[in-house]
């Protein structure tokens, strides 16, 4: 009996952006180990953390990048009322979270994939559009699972 290759049916891609020693990793780590990283080390380049979880009865698994604090994704300071205004403006999440006591970190994640699937479900985005960093029901991988029969053999080889 061969078990499906994947439990969910959706693949939600998120980024975490923002400058050097701000937290992103230690989010990123709350969020998908459930730990607090007091120690943790600067990024170089791109981490990648998963983590499945149900939204309106599906899964769906997020896929989190987190970034270098390079100067390319640096944000301008800015008030927490400022913030809070622009996100407001523009129909966005706000939410403040802490890695260190994991407060919001699992409702600021859930929160954003619940908004996604709605956008999902009501037509404004487009599953086909690369940007969209969104995969609905990957493709199996063909035949299921590897045997000794399904590749040729190499001369020479004894694998």
């Amino acid at each position: 009996m061969t078990a499906a290759p994947y439990n969910y049916s959706y693949i939600f891609k998120y980024i975490i952006i923002g400058d050097m020693g701000v937290g992103k990793s230690c989010l990123l780590h709350q969020f998908t180990e459930k730990k607090f990283m007091a120690d943790c080390p600067h990024t170089i380049g791109v981490e990648f953390g998963t983590r499945i979880m149900e939204v309106h009865g599906q899964k769906v698994k997020l896929q989190i990048w987190d970034t270098a604090g390079q100067e390319r994704f640096r944000a301008r300071d800015v008030t927490y009322e400022e913030a809070k205004q622009f996100a407001e403006e523009n129909g966005l999440l706000f939410l403040e979270a802490s890695a260190k006591t994991g407060e919001n970190v699992e409702e600021a994640f859930l929160e954003a994939a619940k908004r996604i699937y709605q956008n999902i479900q009501d037509g404004s985005l487009d599953l086909n559009a690369a940007e969209s960093g969104v995969q609905h029901k990957p493709s199996a991988p063909q035949g299921g699972r590897l045997n000794a029969d399904s590749q040729p053999a190499k001369e020479g080889c004894s694998c």
